[in-house]
Parts: C-alpha cells; sequence; structure tokens
C-alpha cells in the first residue's frame, strides 16, 4: 500500500513516508481550475508532436510532450509547488546545495495501452557510486487515477530492494487517486504506467527533481527557447537549472547571484 496523506497535514509525515516506502501520495494538492488550465493547454501539443514519444519503452498507445515549461502558464503552479518542493529538498537537500529539474514529461495514454514495464527513473546515472537518492519525482493526476484507467503501478519498498526483483509485476500496487493529487517517488522505487483498459485517456504531469551538480535528463538549455524561460518566475527559472551551483559550478555572465567575477 501506498502512504497517503491530506494535503493539509504534517509535511514532515511525508518525508518520513516518502524516504521508509519510497512513495507517498497527497491528495488533492492543486485546484481543480490549475489542472483544468494545464490540460487545456497542453492539448494541442498531444496532437502535435506526442505520436513521435513512441517506442516499446513508452508505448504505442501514449503521447508525451516534453519541455513542458513553454507549453503553459499553469505548469509554473505544479513544478514549483512549494509542499512538492519540500520534499524534493528534504530527500535531495543534505546532497547538494541546489536542487534542479531533471526532466518535465506530459503523458497521456490512450484506450487500450498495455501496461509499461516497471523502471526505476534513476538508471539514467551511474548509481551504483552513490550510497544516496539522486532523484526525486512527482506525478500528477490530470485526471482521476484508477486501476482501470492506467494509474500509475508502483512498487512500495523496491528502493531498498537494489536490482529488478523478478516478482515486480505481482508486488506492484496502483496510485489510485484523485485529479489534482500527486504522487511523490524516489528514483529507485520501481514504478510504471498501468494498462488503460478504460474508453478514456488519462493523462499525467511528471516532473522530476535531481541533485544540483548532475547533468540533466532533459538538456532545458537547448529544449527551452529564450523567450519561454525568461517568462517564467526567478525560482521556476532556478529550478530549471538557469543558477550556479555553489560559487563555481555552472556560471555563467547573467549568472542570478553575480558569481561570474567570483568564480
Amino acid at each position: 500500500m501506498i502512504p497517503r496523506f491530506a494535503p493539509d497535514s504534517d509535511t514532515t509525515a511525508w518525508a518520513e513516508a516518502l524516504l521508509g516506502s519510497g512513495a507517498v501520495i497527497i491528495e488533492a494538492l492543486a485546484s481543480t481550475s490549475s489542472i483544468n488550465a494545464f490540460n487545456a493547454d497542453l492539448q494541442p501539443e498531444y496532437e502535435r508532436v506526442g505520436a513521435k514519444f513512441q517506442n516499446d519503452f513508452n508505448g504505442y498507445l501514449t503521447r508525451r510532450v516534453g519541455g513542458v515549461a513553454e507549453h503553459s502558464e499553469s505548469f509554473q503552479t505544479l513544478f514549483a509547488h512549494p509542499d512538492v518542493l519540500s520534499m524534493a529538498e528534504a530527500v535531495l537537500g543534505p546532497y547538494c546545495e541546489v536542487i534542479q529539474v531533471g526532466s518535465t514529461t506530459a503523458i497521456e495514454i490512450l484506450p487500450g495501452e498495455n501496461a509499461q514495464v516497471l523502471h526505476a527513473d534513476d538508471s539514467i546515472y551511474p548509481t551504483q557510486y552513490f550510497p544516496f537518492e539522486m532523484q526525486v519525482s512527482a506525478l500528477w493526476a490530470l485526471d482521476d487515477f484508477t486501476e482501470e484507467n492506467g494509474a500509475t503501478r508502483v512498487i512500495p519498498g523496491s528502493h531498498r530492494k537494489g536490482s529488478h526483483p523478478g516478482d515486480a509485476d505481482r508486488d506492484s500496487v496502483p496510485a489510485e487517486m484523485l485529479k489534482g493529487s500527486v504522487v511523490l517517488y524516489l528514483g529507485s522505487t520501481l514504478h510504471g504506467g498501468g494498462a488503460n483498459r478504460s474508453d478514456k485517456p488519462r493523462r499525467a504531469l511528471v516532473n522530476t527533481y535531481t541533485l544540483g551538480w548532475l547533468r540533466q535528463e532533459e538538456n532545458q538549455y537547448l529544449t527551452l527557447p529564450a523567450d519561454a524561460v525568461a517568462a517564467q518566475p526567478d525560482a521556476v527559472r532556478r529550478l530549471l537549472g538557469f543558477q550556479a551551483h555553489g560559487p563555481h559550478l555552472g556560471v555563467w555572465p547573467e549568472d542570478p547571484d553575480g558569481l561570474w567575477f567570483d568564480s
């Protein structure tokens, strides 16, 4: 079972549960209006580029959109939600000076899609060299998540087991939750999109947060147009990677903290 909490509960308990179980659900954390606005903004992008991401891993009845920051003003509400950031900081903060985004992906699982292979998101990094978590993901329910429509499946406790266990499919549980809720999981937690056996699409937004000194999975500097970056609030630009990690790593002439000439 995935631990779940009300949005007005103690966030310290959320962090303890996230580190203990590898995943937590926070119910009704975002407003329906913000979710509806985001969905409306992203629908044309699903139609335009969503099918280009189809492959054996992502599925052939799933549409995806990356570089989400440029496609919706509502994105920043979810991406920089203070409660989500506090969870990312609780996990990653002891091992870096600032956190940053790893990737931003909107996902629409269409009716008839099969279940995705269960996987750990941090497998993109050489995790065998690091005895700590390198990533936290926040997957927002943009529709009600049910087992029937392909709610993301998670294996609680799998972050403690190391390699992919042979009985993974048997042990996974659906992250069933209402629209506007979010499931947070560690980079080492096994999970995957469920099979959509309903007659409607199931949409989600997943933002990953990583240690500020790591290479980003999705290169925001080249993915996002300059005007899209400039339109973001300072806190969002920093999360997108437009700040240095400490006084020396990643500085540039327009560094927001004026570190260029001190590096």
